[in-house]
């Protein structure tokens, strides 16, 4: 009589497992900051009777945007693996080429404008090209851009223009054009809402596009997480780096424009300090250190955190002088919430 052996079922492959949707939710870099932005949100609707005034809500908007629209790209670049710290002074530099080349030469402020883009844009390049060719951190490269930039910026205008700041250009050719595109306001509901808002979610909108949809922003996740590992699978990371690189300081040109044709003219010591807010905003959101890992929606809200406190202090007429210690403690606790984050959705893989 025969017996039939059964044989023990193979084990489950775990890449098919399926994942519930609160667990793929809690996996997603942005969740952390958008918990912690629903609760600062509560938190000065409650303690700041003018938070939730529309003037005021649309300053909140407009200091978002004003640090969101660098955030956007320096997330990009950490996921990358990499930091600018010569973010904040090129913002600066771009509206000062474009300023002082339109002003001093008597031409169309669009001219100016041209030219900035591609000095800025080389700018980028040259970082990049440094990084990828010396191996030297970023840090210590973009280190030696920011100083670099601060000085020129500082020592040309006053060369140029016997100030430390730029002429007025309000009344240049071309002025009217360019602050329509760069730096308009316009109402809604009676209330004055700023385009670079419009600009900072567009800008959201297409990096989120690339990180998720397009084959370079399997590039960036790759490289961030192993630029070695990345080259062995045939990952482009010279390419990859530049590129990245390069966003930054595309932006860092968008919003010098932005500076220029709102303001009329530019202090040429500006933007010392603004890239560690640039990076505060990406952490908050959800970007590590690391690299690797992050999205730039949580790099919109963490921006949205930032000019929600630093205004929100303000409305609930507290000292001032404690906002950095603030901004401290929220880098603090969402790089410990981030990597909680992520070592629960990596064990829950």
């Amino acid at each position: 009589m025969s017996h039939t052996i059964e044989r023990p079922a193979p084990p489950a492959d775990e890449r098919l497992a399926a994942r519930s949707p609160i667990r793929k939710l809690l996996g997603r870099p942005e969740i952390g900051s958008l918990v912690g932005a629903v609760v600062l949100f509560v938190f000065f609707s409650l303690v700041a009777d003018a938070f939730l005034r529309a003037s005021s809500f649309s300053t909140v908007l407009y200091s978002s945007a004003s640090m969101g629209i660098m955030a956007v790209s320096v997330s990009l670049l950490m996921i990358g693996g990499e930091f600018d710290l010569s973010a904040g002074v090129m913002v600066t530099s771009s509206a000062l080429i474009a300023s002082m080349f339109s002003y001093q030469l008597t031409l169309n402020v669009w001219a100016g404008v041209a030219v900035s883009l591609v000095v800025t844009l080389a700018l980028g390049f040259l970082n990049g090209l440094i990084y990828v060719k010396t191996g030297l951190p970023s840090f210590i490269v973009t280190l030696g851009t920011f100083f670099m930039l601060a000085g020129l910026n500082l020592g040309f205008t006053k060369l140029i223009t016997h100030n430390v700041a730029t002429p007025s250009i309000e009344d240049m050719a071309g002025f009217a054009q360019a602050r329509a595109v760069f730096a308009h306001d316009f109402t809604v509901g009676g209330v004055q809402i700023s385009i670079s808002v419009l600009w900072w979610l567009l800008f959201v909108a297409i990096a989120t596009w690339i990180l998720l949809r397009t084959r370079s922003g399997n590039w960036i996740f790759a490289v961030g997480g192993s630029a070695t590992s990345a080259r062995a699978v045939g990952v482009p990371v010279t390419r990859t780096k530049i590129a990245l690189f390069m966003g930054v300081s595309f932006t860092a040109w968008f919003y010098g424009m932005h500076i220029l044709f709102n303001f009329k003219s530019v202090q040429s010591g500006e933007g010392v300090g603004n890239e560690f807010f640039y990076i505060i905003c990406a952490v908050v959101g959800g970007c590590l250190l690391t690299g690797g890992y992050g999205s730039a929606i949580g790099a919109a809200i963490g921006a949205f955190i930032w000019g929600m406190t630093s205004n929100g202090i303000v409305y609930a007429e507290w000292n001032p002088d404690w906002f950095k210690f603030f901004l401290g403690a929220m880098l603090l606790a969402a790089t410990v919430v981030n990597l909680v984050v992520r070592r629960r959705a990596e064990a829950g893989k």
